[in-house]
């Protein structure tokens, strides 16, 4: 189900290429997550603030108008044909006169999607593992942020799939948090912090503090902890520890 998720978002994703005045830092493709609703959803689309959602509880794409759905589509046994097609429709009926094209400016893991690919809901259970590792993960960043008293955005960027946040601190040192999905360092979904001076990483020299997870020092650098057998409590004490590491005095 996870890699049905991540090629299912793209839809979330084309609809904000497609609707939305493209800006720099490529945001207006990311998503955010709805922990009440178990849902992802684009950016407003139009001037009215209609959103695309995709609902990991019933499977399905949404149009909301002012919070309220007025158009549900079903992803089990449709083709990728089926789900454009609906797109383009729907947004056409709530008056947007721009054309719906999926066509992604990044490439995914996975081999190009084709018009005859169709949708499953193979596993019910592996889809609410993966509501609960977006809710955990969502509501520790939040709770995080406001131990901190930040005000910032978390958003799930559709290329990589990762849920994440950044802010920079009073003296100067950026810090990323977030959760990413399986891959080539960690098999299975991970928290992770990262700091950086300017666009540089941070590495960190003295490593005794880290209470959860490991550091790692390869390509990426940064603490990272997997998300299995974890609660909230863990999360935001790993999210706590992690980023007192990046920025205490002794930097």
């Amino acid at each position: 189900m996870k890699i049905q998720m991540h090629l299912a978002a793209q839809y979330l994703a084309t609809a904000g290429i497609s609707f939305i005045e493209k800006r720099d830092d490529d945001s207006h493709t990311n998503l955010g997550w709805v922990s009440n609703l178990a849902s992802l959803q684009t950016h407003p689309l139009n001037s009215t603030g209609d959103v695309l959602s995709l609902n990991y509880n019933s499977f399905s794409l949404e149009w909301l108008v002012n919070n309220t759905v007025t158009n549900h589509f079903s992803l089990h046994k449709k083709t990728h044909k089926n789900i454009v097609e609906w797109i383009s429709k729907t947004s056409e009926e709530h008056g947007i006169t721009i054309p719906y094209a999926y066509k992604l400016h990044y490439d995914l893991p996975y081999k190009a999607i084709t018009d005859d690919y169709v949708f499953e809901l193979k596993n019910r259970n592996e889809l609410d593992v993966l509501i609960s590792y977006r809710t955990l993960a969502q509501q520790a960043i939040e709770f995080t942020l406001k131990n901190y008293n930040l005000i910032t955005d978390i958003r799930i960027w559709p290329h990589h799939f990762d849920t994440g946040s950044f802010f920079v601190d009073s003296n100067g040192i950026g810090i990323g948090v977030g959760m990413a999905i399986p891959d080539n360092m960690i098999n299975d979904f991970y928290l992770y912090v990262s700091g950086y001076k300017g666009h540089d990483n941070i590495e960190l020299s003295n490593t005794k503090e880290i209470k959860y997870g490991r550091y790692y020092n390869n390509e990426w650098k940064g603490i990272a902890l997997p998300i299995t057998g974890i609660n909230k409590e863990i999360a935001i004490n790993f999210y706590e520890n992690a980023i007192n590491n990046y920025t205490k005095p002794s930097l």
